[in-house]
């Protein structure tokens, strides 16, 4: 009778195991609309990670998420971030989450030849960061004066890439991890080139701006790096029409009457470098302006298809004009200097 009585708890016992072992580690939760979000953040314990987890709903215990992450060697593995959960899942499903940082992010792609004006305007649309507090920093924050950016700021520093940024990153996240990827190109071996070349960070950055917004086809890059470096050698103005068409503010005229227009960036007015970048260079202008192919060329002009003709003197670039710029008829054409 006692043997009886004993098996019974016994079985109860195991029963009542297996059946708080279902509930809490094997069956779902309920579907959550909208998802329960959660930002687990670095540093923090397993504890405090289970504790907040249940106390969202997203599992039925934190005492049962512990002791799978311990079963499971997974409570070291787990990766801070923010993190959205749907529900009607289990605790296996939801530590696979946490260990391969399925977390919520904001992905937003930076294209080359874009300026702080314009990536202010594109992070904005994505909901990251208010336009005008991204552009104030970018030209004038804490972070590009202990930096040494000023007077002009982040322009040609905000290295174009994609980036993944958390939901709740804030103006000052996305405008460190923009400049660290640029300052991660300038390896010692990109220095020592910059040195051989008589280069600083800010006239390698404003040459290599120049070439991204002229060069349409990549392998033309290192060809008008060369151009605009035999210009600036023999004291010849750049005349770039990006150049004229730069505004600080955004702005922007047409060539056709920017040439013609004052401006501190304007190089037909002037011989040498503007004073800064027009734009943020990718890394393939970047390389032109550190290795532009040596050329007697002196000028070029666009064709239609995106390439450029380019010429030794002003007479082959007038002919050359004359080939691929012929004008309506009855009217004369225009002669471009560059």
């Amino acid at each position: 009778m006692k043997l009886a009585a004993s098996i019974l708890a016994v079985a109860i016992v195991v029963g009542a195991a297996y059946a708080a072992f279902s509930y809490y580690w094997l069956s779902p939760t309920e579907k959550f609309a909208p998802p329960r979000e959660l930002t687990i953040e670095k540093g923090e314990s397993f504890r405090q990670i289970a504790r907040a987890l249940a106390d969202a709903g997203v599992v039925r215990s934190a005492l049962a998420l512990r002791l799978y992450g311990q079963m499971s060697e997974t409570a070291r593995q787990v990766k801070p971030g923010d993190y959205a959960f749907n529900g009607g899942e289990r605790i296996p499903d939801v530590m696979r989450h946490l260990v391969r940082g399925d977390f919520v992010v904001v992905t937003i792609t930076i294209p080359e030849g874009m300026t702080v004006h314009q990536i202010a305007q594109r992070l904005a649309e994505t909901g990251l960061v208010c336009e005008d507090e991204f552009e104030q920093a970018a030209r004038d924050g804490a972070m590009v004066r202990a930096l040494g950016l000023m007077p002009l700021g982040a322009e040609g520093y905000l290295f174009p890439a994609t980036y993944r940024f958390s939901p709740h990153a804030k103006t000052n996240d996305v405008l460190s991890a923009m400049l660290a990827r640029f300052y991660q190109v300038l390896t010692p071996a990109v220095e020592e080139r910059m040195f051989e070349a008589g280069l600083d960070a800010r006239r390698l950055v404003t040459m290599a701006s120049i070439v991204e917004k002229e060069a349409k086809v990549p392998g033309e890059r290192p060809l008008i790096a060369g151009v605009f470096y035999n210009r600036l050698r023999l004291k010849m103005p750049l005349q770039s029409d990006p150049t004229a068409e730069y505004a600080l503010d955004g702005a922007r005229a047409s060539a056709a009457s920017a040439v013609h227009t004052a401006s501190a960036f304007n190089t037909y007015d002037f011989t040498g470098l503007p004073p800064g970048p027009i734009a943020n260079p990718g890394l393939k202008s970047i390389e032109a302006a550190l290795y532009p192919t040596h050329t007697e060329f002196l000028y070029f002009v666009a064709r239609e298809g995106g390439t450029h003709v380019f010429s030794k003197s002003f007479e082959e670039h007038r002919r050359a004009i004359a080939l691929e710029r012929k004008p309506p008829a009855g009217k004369p054409a225009a002669i471009p200097v560059k």
